[in-house]
């Protein structure tokens, strides 16, 4: 009989996840390897790394460059993907970039490149993968990187606010959609994590006191602790959930 743990076990599946070269990206695909997965790695980024800890593990990664910036690399990732393990049981819109300046400030360039990996490749490549999902007949899984951006305005990255912002609303768009086809979209809103986009907010000794002080957990989160909540959404465990974006914040919305 199976057990509610068998219900997270992931063996037989693939992932495809974006951004896999580091971070949070990697972390996730490791995760899910660790459930069993065999991997897609997809970055315009060295991949090398991800794939050497995936194979460890006894399971099968294969990497495929790519620029996120123009949808234009969507069938070409969905192509290589379904010809190498023949289909495409679960997807991590995991890549994402940002850019900073005030407001009267921004450029219509910082706007376009966010906006575009963040929001439309994101769409797109879904689109595609749930074409894939529906003509096999046997379901799947979406997972969305949304952000505490997705919930909250922030300050000095508006492309990145709205990009987010749209995410949780395009996973209930999608999960409306595609719950029908048993395919399960939601969302996973990390709070503030120690990664390279980041990084400015880090090194500023005043607003890292800041955020500190205002996470229940006083620390930053790390790309490990995305690991449980992905594995949960990627698997049986969760097959009645749609639409819903969670926040693995350390308790930062609570507040």
């Amino acid at each position: 009989m199976k057990t509610v743990l068998d219900k997270f076990k992931l063996y037989g599946k693939v992932a495809l996840v974006t951004g896999a070269s580091r971070g949070l990206g990697k972390a996730i695909a490791i995760g899910l390897a660790e459930a069993g997965a065999d991997m897609v790695l997809v970055d315009i980024l060295e991949t090398d790394t991800t794939q050497q800890e995936i194979e460890k593990l006894g399971r099968k990664a294969i990497t495929i460059k790519a620029d996120l910036s123009s949808i234009n690399c969507v069938d070409p990732i969905v192509k290589t993907a379904v010809d190498e393990f023949g289909k495409i049981d679960i997807l991590v819109n995991n890549a994402g970039i940002i850019r900073r300046a005030p407001l009267t400030e921004f450029t219509e360039k910082d706007w376009d490149d966010v906006i575009n990996i963040n929001q439309k490749t994101l769409f797109f490549l879904t689109q595609a993968v749930a074409r894939v999902m529906i003509e096999r007949g046997e379901g799947g899984k979406v997972i969305n990187i949304a952000s505490m951006l997705s919930f909250q305005g922030g300050i000095l990255v508006p492309s990145y606010t709205a990009s987010k912002s749209a995410v949780m609303g395009l996973t209930r768009l999608m999960a409306n959609e595609l719950a029908v086809q048993n395919i399960n979209v939601n969302a996973i809103a990390p709070g503030y994590m120690a990664t390279d986009n980041t990084a400015p907010l880090r090194a500023d000794e005043k607003r890292n006191k800041t955020i500190l002080e205002r996470i229940p957990a006083r620390r930053w989160g790390q790309p490990e602790d995305l690991k449980g909540v992905v594995v949960f959404l990627a698997s049986e465990a969760s097959s009645y959930m749609h639409g819903y974006t969670v926040a693995v914040d350390g308790g930062w919305l609570a507040r």
